[in-house]
């Protein structure tokens, strides 16, 4: 199984990264808004099969009749609806059907076979006067089922959408290490639409089709039985070249999905990048794997092209000849008298609307099944089980003071089940106290924090908090009780006032000001609407050092018990990190915030009470004071007096 990860670099980060000394960490997850997506520092095992692997469905017959069965069990909320649309339906389909026999009829009294010259008993012109009554029914009935079918089909995108988004922002990290997230966007935007289409204006299209053909049929039987069988002789070869076409057509929509899905993959990679690639003049390259998922949809596109254009081609050939003989034997029957030149006249009329309807109904069954393998994609989100539920456990206790212990903990990412991070790592932390968390590169610093906020569960052993294991807490309330700044701090495009509010939803103006200025955000008194600046997107009008303070703000605000910090000053300028530093200060004279820095500059490192030293065989290499392992002589202080070691003043 081909795993393709997600790659959400923010630009500029490449040479960020490089620009480090070789023992500093990467960032192994980006934090965007309510989503986590992790990014693995090594390339994924392609081998690896994960469970939470987006993957199509085999295809077999008994696939298609469940798909479409579900598919069309999406429509059961609206019943009644689609119930009253059906029968305007039904109303319009049956007005258009007694056009035919009127023409007959008509037909009839002007070539003298109907001697009485009435129709029904009403003159013609009653007879037109009536006839237009029924047109003017037959235009207000299709005026309100095409007004209900689009309110039907709108809402039902609408719950459906609501539906995947929910599933994608609360799926675990191991979903989004092993699915795109392009791919999911697709399924979301794209699919949703195809799948409402398919099961409201699609459905009101067949039923319609199935009505005027039943009607037809049983019209044609009524004025020529002898010419109906005729006719039936096109039904067999139609129908299994129907059959054939809908299931390959089912097969190419779910392949176009995926692509579109690919596409959409590469645009949101490829311009959330624009900054890097345009740095490293790699147009040329982007646009060449752009114009290569396009081409890619092209020649699916050109393959449904060249099937339906066989298709329809067929059927348009067998209803001409069909047509054709039809007139040829009713023109003999009419010449001998057994039926009169309006009768086959409505005989043919009804004929073309039962073939009409009959080419209906296969575009019907395509539609229908390019919404079942659309469908197909959706359902595996919808079904989609994280590993770790977010709603499930007991709350943490009301007075937790905000200890974490690591104990005998084992771990591997999903991506890479043979490569342990950490081999019975264990250590404590105190409650109130500042820990700085360092070490080589691919040590796991980073993984700290990520079990810590349970991104992940360990493969063994135990993360517990205030002594309780952390997978017995609801998820959500546990992780209310920890702040989190990033190296990369995502803001959404929206105020100041509104990015902090994002740690305390629905959080009074004072908490907000309270909180901005506890991180040092006394930049936002030079802006004209100070806190309710606009940061635009991704914070891009802010400073990389008052992104930061904003996102300090927004972990401050919940008034955490833990406060994580994974390298949030690694890429500030020295005036940034200082306000920065301020604002840690004033937390920690406080001793009630238990703060695990994830660090490598060194005045962060110097700052901190504790300090926990990570080795690659994952394990603790030192552990002490910073006074304490500099004496040590041991790995830590090679690592500080390494010549790419930073220093508090210089920016990395």
């Amino acid at each position: 199984m081909i795993l393709r990860p997600v790659a959400n670099l923010r630009p500029g980060a490449f040479l960020l990264r490089h620009n480090r000394p070789l023992w500093h960490s990467s960032r192994l997850f980006n934090v965007r808004l309510q989503s986590t997506s992790h990014q693995p520092k090594e390339p994924i095992d392609e081998n690896v099969h994960l469970r939470a692997r987006l993957s199509p469905v085999k295809e077999d017959a008994k696939g298609n009749f469940s798909e479409v069965m579900r598919l069309l069990k999406l429509a059961r909320p609206e019943l009644w609806p689609l119930l009253g649309c059906s029968g305007l339906l039904a109303l319009s389909s049956a007005v258009s059907m007694t056009v035919p026999f009127s023409v007959g009829r008509v037909l009839d009294i002007a070539s003298g076979a109907n001697e009485s010259g009435t129709i029904f008993g009403l003159t013609v012109n009653q007879f037109y006067g009536g006839l237009i009554g029924v047109f003017v029914v037959s235009a207000t009935a299709s005026y309100f089922r095409t007004v209900f079918l689009r309110i039907i089909g709108e809402r039902l995108i609408t719950r459906l959408r609501s539906k995947l988004f929910k599933k994608a922002i609360t799926a675990d990290a191991e979903f989004y290490d092993a699915n795109r997230v392009g791919d999911l966007i697709s399924r979301i935007g794209v699919g949703t639409s195809i799948v409402s289409r398919a099961i409201t204006s699609n459905l009101a299209d067949g039923l319609r089709a199935i009505v005027s053909g039943s009607v037809g049929f049983a019209m044609m039987i009524y004025t020529s039985p002898q010419l109906t069988m005729y006719m039936m002789l096109i039904i067999p070869p139609v129908a299994a070249a129907a059959g054939l076409y809908g299931r390959r057509l089912r097969a190419i929509a779910r392949k176009t999905q995926t692509l579109i899905g690919n596409l959409t993959k590469v645009t949101e990679e490829r311009l959330s990048n624009v900054r890097t690639t345009q740095a490293y003049s790699s147009e040329s390259k982007e646009l060449h794997a752009y114009n290569s998922s396009v081409r890619d949809i092209f020649n699916l596109s050109k393959k449904e092209a060249h099937l339906s254009g066989g298709f329809y081609g067929f059927t348009n050939f067998s209803g001409n000849i069909t047509f054709l003989s039809l007139l040829v034997i009713g023109s003999n029957f009419v010449s001998t008298g057994a039926i009169s030149i309006g009768e086959l006249t409505s005989f043919l009329m009804y004929a073309v609307y039962s073939a009409s309807s009959m080419i209906g109904l296969t575009s019907f069954f395509s539609e229908l099944m390019k919404g079942a393998g659309t469908a197909t994609r959706l359902f595996e989100l919808l079904d989609y089980q994280p590993a770790i539920h977010e709603t499930k456990g007991i709350h943490i206790p009301p007075a937790h003071r905000g200890s974490v212990t690591f104990d005998n903990v084992r771990f591997a990412y999903p991506t890479r089940p043979s490569n342990n991070i950490f081999n019975g790592l264990s250590f404590s932390i105190q409650p109130g106290s500042n820990v700085c968390i360092v070490g080589p590169s691919g040590s796991g610093k980073s993984t700290v924090a990520s079990l810590i906020l349970r991104f992940y569960d360990p493969v063994s052993g135990s993360v517990l908090f205030d002594g309780m294991d952390i997978r017995n807490f609801n998820l959500r309330n546990y992780r209310r009780a920890i702040g989190f700044v990033s190296q990369e701090p995502v803001l959404t495009d929206d105020t100041i006032a509104a990015n902090i509010a994002l740690g305390k939803p629905h959080a009074k103006r004072w908490e907000i000001e309270a909180a901005a200025e506890r991180a040092n955000c006394g930049f936002v008194k030079n802006f004209p609407n100070g806190l309710d600046t606009q940061v635009g997107v991704r914070g891009s009008t802010l400073s990389g050092g008052q992104r930061q303070r904003v996102a300090i703000a927004r972990a401050l605000i919940r008034n955490p018990s833990i406060l994580l910090m994974d390298e949030a000053t690694s890429a500030l300028d020295t005036e940034s990190e200082n306000a920065v530093n301020d604002a840690m200060s004033k937390l920690m004279t406080s001793h009630s915030t238990t703060i695990i820095a994830i660090a490598h500059r060194a005045s962060t490192i110097r700052r901190a009470d504790r300090i926990i030293v990570l080795s690659t065989q994952g394990t603790i290499a030192e552990d002490g004071t910073y006074a304490e392992l500099m004496a040590k002589n041991g790995v830590f202080k090679q690592l500080m007096s390494s010549p790419t070691a930073p220093s508090s003043a210089s920016p990395q």
